[in-house]
């Protein structure tokens, strides 16, 4: 007989079935989004706009958090200790941390997605049109990145796995 390890790992058989790279040039051109519409608020409207501008950016960041943190919550709490914070280009925001079931990862960005663009256009009631604007624009950014892991994606099994990195998604198979 052999000994038994002092440390029981737990080994995973993943099987990859795609990786899509993100080059660096498109990191890049999405990093100067944000100056561009910068430059477009303070062409199109007062100088105020650029405190709105940077005031919508973390609002929008929040949103996605509580939004994201309820739907995970809902469907159970073993779910949230998957995500955490990532300050790394592209994926910037609230995300899956490790391995993430593609269908939870679909569910909660198209919800994060319509709900995040409801509570902005109810914004639009009693905000500024300039504050309204940046919102969406950060809605938008951050989301861009998610949605097309989504459509890159959308072809393979639906009963995958996906991984972040900072260079490409990963999709498995288990």
């Amino acid at each position: 007989m052999f000994p038994e390890p002092e440390n029981k790992a737990t080994f995973y058989q993943y099987r990859l079935l795609k990786k899509k790279n993100i080059p660096r040039s498109v990191v890049n051109s999405y990093l100067c989004l944000p100056v561009v519409m910068l430059l477009f608020n303070l062409l199109a409207f007062p100088w105020t706009s650029l405190f709105f501008f940077v005031l919508a950016g973390p609002l929008t960041v929040w949103i996605h958090y509580v939004i994201a943190r309820t739907i995970l919550l809902s469907v159970g709490s073993s779910y949230v200790k998957r995500w955490q914070w990532s300050f790394q280009m592209p994926w910037f925001g609230y995300i899956p941390s490790q391995h993430f079931s593609y269908r939870m990862f679909a569910r909660v960005h198209l919800n994060l997605s319509w709900i995040g663009l409801c509570i902005i256009t109810i914004c639009l009631i009693w905000s500024p049109l300039s504050f309204t604007i940046s919102l969406i624009f950060w809605h938008l950014w951050l989301l861009v990145p998610r949605l097309y892991v989504l459509a890159a994606l959308s072809r393979q099994r639906k009963d995958g796995l996906i991984k972040l990195n900072p260079q490409d998604v990963s999709y498995y198979l288990q």
